[in-house]
């Protein structure tokens, strides 16, 4: 690519820990990533809605609440109708693996556990990024 990758770093329903989040941002930015973090409180649409006018590679998600049954799939949804199809949707925070499973059918890409290493979560960004969105 000729530009940096772009993320959005998001935080969506009542969920006010975002100590994780602003880690993995600046983790991101350190690794050359141009990086958009929406704050606490967004709503599944405002996300899709900053993604589309900001013209981002990816969105990560970071939730704790335990709602990750209902945000990503809402995400899924606005991002369909308004017709981003080549944007990655990842994120992480307290997900069961069963649950991870479910999101990754409804298109969810790869979720992150608490603890993660940054470089993976860099990596698997980059590395996406490189083989779907190379214009």
């Amino acid at each position: 690519m000729n530009r940096p990758i772009r993320i959005l770093v998001a935080k969506v329903g009542l969920d006010g820990h975002d100590r994780g989040a602003k880690i993995i941002a600046t983790s991101l930015r350190d690794a050359g990533m141009e990086v958009i973090y929406t704050g606490l409180r967004q709503t599944p649409e405002m996300v899709v809605n900053t993604a589309l006018q900001e013209d981002v590679d990816a969105i990560g998600v970071s939730i704790l609440s335990g709602a990750h049954m209902t945000v990503f799939p809402k995400i899924m949804q606005f991002m369909k109708e308004k017709g981003l199809n080549d944007v990655l949707v990842t994120g992480g925070g307290i997900i069961p693996e069963n649950d991870m499973n479910a999101l990754h059918s409804m298109g969810v890409g790869k979720l992150f556990q608490p603890g993660t290493n940054t470089q993976e979560i860099v990596s698997y960004i980059s590395n996406w990024v490189k083989e779907n969105r190379n214009f």
